[in-house]
């Protein structure tokens, strides 16, 4: 049996702008994960996932390639993922094989609600470090990635993949999405093997160094949301004269950039301005959008963390899920958990989960 996980994550700045094809973002992994498990099986394979219900979800091969038993076809992550690596195995001539598939997360509270920390990303992201395993593929990191990438991009064309790099990576990375229209070409053209080794428009990760004098506290309103629909939401608005997009992406672009800088420099009051100006920019962007990003639960959080000194907002597309906030060592946390507490937000436990490495890898 082969057993890996894969972390979840936050977004720290840059959500929405992050969607366009070299923008700047920040985000870290946590330490809840996805686990998958692999057996090797004979004639057909399953997919054992509490999204499929009690019975598992049988799989086989014909000539159209992957096939679900009784026709059933439910678009999802996992069996995107299945599909990319079983392309790019056929392609680098390896003989297929046959598995089964068990999965379980940590990244939902004990009544299936999700957190908002990158699950999708995260089952994506495990199972292809599964399947590398298993095939003994000897793929990097950044392999793993961009593979992780083709999968998603199959299932959401629009998604940033910013949640990937940090379950690939770990840590705290700086990193701006790939031209996914440039990447669908390439597959098409190339193949998965040849869309990996061809460089992407946009594309950028690398690794941050985490502030020593500030610690990450997160926040859960209890209102799940759904990154998807408020995204496209965003792409459909007919925007308010008060902003316009390109505005937001610059504006965004420079809180980014002043928090990377800051982070760089180890500089705590530097970060938490730059907190506070990424709140600011997605204000303006909610306000001329009308997308519901920080909702009133929300901004309690973030209006918490600076009555302490502290600087807080939504995390990822907000609409509901966490919160983070940046704070000192010393700063009052208790009375800032109790304020939580009485507004019906939840203290998560996380810590950030390290980086493993691969960043420096080609």
């Amino acid at each position: 049996m082969i057993t890996v996980r894969a972390p979840g994550k936050l977004f720290i700045a840059g959500e929405y702008a992050v969607v366009e094809p070299g923008n700047p973002s920040v985000l870290v992994a946590v330490d809840r994960f996805v686990r998958v498990e692999l057996t090797p099986s004979v004639g057909k394979g399953s997919i054992h996932s509490e999204q499929y219900g009690r019975q598992p979800l049988v799989w086989y091969r014909d000539a159209r390639g992957i096939v679900l038993d009784h026709d059933m076809r439910p678009v999802d992550y996992i069996l995107s993922s299945i599909e990319t690596v079983e392309q790019y195995v056929s392609e680098r001539a390896i003989a297929p094989r046959f598995y089964d598939l068990s999965v379980s997360s940590e990244l939902d509270d004990v009544s299936g609600r999700k957190f908002g920390l990158g699950s999708s990303a995260a089952v994506t992201v495990a199972t292809i470090n599964a399947l590398n395993q298993f095939y003994d593929l000897q793929l990097t990191p950044r392999q793993r990635y961009k593979l992780a990438m083709l999968a998603t991009i199959a299932v959401s064309p629009h998604a940033s993949g910013g949640d990937l790099a940090a379950s690939t990576f770990g840590g705290w990375i700086a990193y701006s999405a790939p031209d996914r229209i440039q990447v669908l070409r390439l597959r098409e053209a190339r193949g998965v093997a040849g869309a990996m080794d061809a460089d992407w428009d946009g594309f950028s990760v690398r690794r941050l160094t985490p502030p020593s004098e500030l610690q990450l506290i997160v926040g859960w309103t209890g209102e799940p949301a759904s990154t998807s629909r408020l995204v496209d939401d965003l792409r459909d608005r007919r925007w308010a004269e008060e902003i316009r997009y390109s505005d937001f992406l610059e504006q965004s672009r420079h809180d980014v950039e002043g928090l990377i800088a800051s982070l760089d420099a180890d500089d705590a009051e530097g970060v938490k301005r730059a907190i506070k100006g990424a709140r600011r920019t997605l204000s303006q962007l909610d306000a001329a959008a009308k997308v519901g990003i920080e909702t009133p639960a929300l901004a309690r959080l973030s209006d918490t963390a600076e009555a302490i000194g502290a600087a807080g907002k939504s995390s990822g597309a907000g609409g509901g899920d966490c919160g983070v906030v940046l704070a000192s060592h010393d700063a009052d946390l208790s009375g800032l958990l109790r304020e939580w507490e009485r507004s019906d937000i939840r203290h998560l436990a996380l810590a950030v989960h390290p980086s493993e490495g691969g960043l420096d890898e080609q």
